[in-house]
């Protein structure tokens, strides 16, 4: 059953709220910070919550304050002075996602990894009703235990503004979500900054937008601004589709009411009075939170008519995307929230001019719309001194592949590729050599070991011919195709290409038809200068921001693995040995006994030789059926 909650209808109701919460959470001596995003559900964590909370009931221990129950409560000093408790949270995504399920114990600091349902009544024995860390659950590395997040090496060059409270509260309660802070951007633009001075404060922030394109938000905003038609919108992109990414769908779900401030903070700057979540239906659990921050807010009078008491009104809807990539581009995206086919349109107008329903649309993704309360918060000269000049603030970057620890992370805008893949990441998995990393998904390119010490920031990606994207980063090692990659982003890119544009529709098809016939050792020598020419035509020719980039992974590829696309065509040959079609099968000659087993299992006679003598396979004869293979007991017939 929900809860009855006072409607705020001033401000002051907001500063009375935070300060009962805060007292309320002050009350709680541990807290037990169960990771509830989606990877750690799919771990079980949700069952590890529901079994440490059954655990605690029955030791008779109180983990279940409800902040908020005070303010139904005309004697507030003796709510808030009752007994002590244990918090038990549902909270966001703890960023080191390969360690799922994450369970972190504060005030300690404490983090525990790989946390199975057999581990919880140690975990309250030990941690909770104890005061000592679950040693097995600790992170190790290199022969050291440490015991706390802020000591693992994979936070240390972390910075959390995006991500402050994501990890460290319930994902579910707006009222912890106010205890730190929250709606405190919103107070301030309502009632100190007018829509003016909001524009200028993200303007002097230099805050650019985190869905690839790096445009500058407050300029956008203040476009919007101006305009004369009266009917605004406020659009977020959370149609997050770039493979491995996964920045947006945590601060979803793990502090959607962050977004919801930024949205609404922006909708105070622009005059807007409504606004639309566009999310991929592939996020269910981020459609619940959001729906639950949604009602929440609408209950505390922080959405609909006059917000805090003032004449400001603002709603705020969600629609389901259907898993278009295509949708992530501008006009595509506000085409299928009006309920027609996502397909790009030609501009000019501009979304600023004409977007949504035809009206000014301030359009940013969920990223940017997050960075927002924390600029009002901190100030934008605070902000400026994080970052870079020209890309100030953090960037969130999903950090997948080939490294030793995966997951999310929040790093200063100009930290360098070397400290993300070997500070952060740990490294190459093992022990295999750095090839490359595909930054900026299908429409990004790839970076080398030359770019090692380049900062990841907008302006000096922008010089090597490679973007920051949404920020997924793919690592790969020596063992990978790099054509057999960019083949693979470009059937990502020729699969969710809408058909609109004959460019994109058909030029993305060739350039993939080429890559397959080189991956199969059908290329010809003239293959590798064409792809270069059809991208080129592409990129100048297409509608929309997706056939613009679409060759982009295959250019840079070609930019810096020339030999291995030589090698595929000219020798038929693939260096990484990934490629099925360019493998051969091979007897490695010290190791052959000459005991002639292969040669009778053969079916088509490609192997000869004298019992006790090496033999050999003729690869013009031999047809991969691997049954060779599967006889040799010495390990002298091999593939690759």
């Amino acid at each position: 059953m929900e809860r009855n909650v006072k409607k705020f209808t001033s401000r002051a109701d907001l500063q009375e709220a935070r300060y009962n919460f805060v007292s309320t959470l002050n009350r709680q001596k541990k807290k037990v910070l169960i990771c509830a995003e989606t990877g750690c559900v799919a771990g079980g964590s949700l069952e590890i919550y529901d079994k440490l909370k059954s655990l605690c009931r029955e030791r008779g221990i109180d983990c279940a304050v409800e902040l908020g129950r005070e303010l139904e409560k005309k004697d507030r000093p003796v709510e808030i002075m009752g007994k002590e408790s244990i918090g038990i949270k549902k909270s966001g995504c703890h960023g080191f996602c390969e360690m799922g399920p994450l369970i972190r114990i504060e005030p300690a600091g404490w983090l525990f990894l790989k946390v199975k349902l057999e581990d919880c009544q140690e975990i309250l024995e030990t941690s909770i009703v104890g005061d000592r860390p679950v040693e097995r659950l600790l992170f190790r590395q290199g022969g050291a235990t440490y015991p706390t997040r802020k000591e693992i090496p994979f936070y240390q060059k972390q910075i959390g503004l995006v991500r402050a409270q994501s990890g460290e509260s319930d994902a579910e309660s707006i009222e912890e979500y106010i205890a730190g802070g929250g709606y405190a951007a919103l107070e301030k633009a309502l009632f100190e900054f007018s829509p003016e001075r909001i524009c200028r404060e993200i303007c002097e922030a230099g805050l650019r937008g985190r869905g690839g394109g790096g445009f500058p938000t407050g300029r956008k905003w203040d476009q919007v601004r101006l305009q004369d038609e009266p009917v605004r919108y406020v659009v977020c992109n959370g149609d997050e589709g770039d493979p491995g990414a996964f920045m947006d769908r945590s601060i979803m779900e793990g502090d959607p009411h962050r977004l919801l401030e930024g949205m609404i903070v922006a909708g105070v700057a622009t005059g807007a009075r409504e606004g639309f979540i566009y999310v991929r239906a592939e996020y269910p659990l981020a459609i619940r939170r959001l729906n639950n921050a949604l009602r929440q807010a609408e209950k505390y009078g922080l959405l609909g008519e006059h917000i805090l008491g003032t004449d400001f009104p603002f709603t705020i809807h969600i629609n389901q995307g259907a898993g278009a990539f295509v949708c992530g581009e501008g006009s595509a995206l506000t085409a299928s929230i009006e309920g027609n086919r996502g397909m790009p349109r030609v501009k000019p107008p501009r979304t600023v001019e004409q977007g949504l329903f035809g009206k000014p649309t301030v359009l940013n993704n969920v990223e940017t719309f997050a960075n927002v309360p924390v600029i009002i918060n901190m100030t934008a000269a605070e902000y400026r001194k994080i970052g870079t000049v020209d890309s100030p603030g953090t960037k969130i970057f999903s950090l997948t592949g080939n490294v030793r620890h995966t997951g999310l992370i929040e790093v200063p805008m100009g930290t360098t590729l070397r400290e993300i893949v070997f500070d952060i990441g740990g490294g190459i998995k093992n022990d295999r050599a750095f090839k490359a990393v595909q930054i900026g998904g299908p429409s990004g390119g790839c970076l080398t070991g030359e770019h090692l010490d380049l900062p990841l920031d907008f302006e000096s990606l922008k010089k090597v011919g490679a973007i920051i994207g949404s920020g997924g980063l793919v690592v790969m090692d020596e063992d990978t195709c790099m054509v057999d990659v960019a083949r693979f982003f470009m059937k990502f890119t020729q699969n969710e290409s809408c058909g609109k544009c004959v460019p994109c529709r058909e030029g993305t098809r060739a350039m993939l038809g080429i890559l397959e016939r080189i991956v199969e050792g059908r290329g010809e020598p003239k293959d590798i200068d064409l792809l270069l020419e059809l991208e080129d035509t592409i990129s100048a020719t297409s509608l929309c921001g997706l056939g613009k980039t679409a060759g982009s992974p295959v250019v840079s590829t070609i930019k810096y693995f020339r030999d291995e696309y030589n090698a595929h065509v000219q020798e038929k040959r693939c260096p990484a040995g990934t490629c099925e079609a360019l493998k051969t099968i091979y007897i490695d000659a010290p190791l052959c006994r000459g005991c002639a087993r292969c040669s009778r299992v053969c079916p088509v006679g490609a192997i000869s030789g004298e019992v006790k003598q090496t033999f050999i396979i003729d690869v013009t004869k031999c047809i991969k059926c691997k049954a060779c293979l599967a006889t040799c007991k010495f390990g002298a017939i091999k593939e690759g």
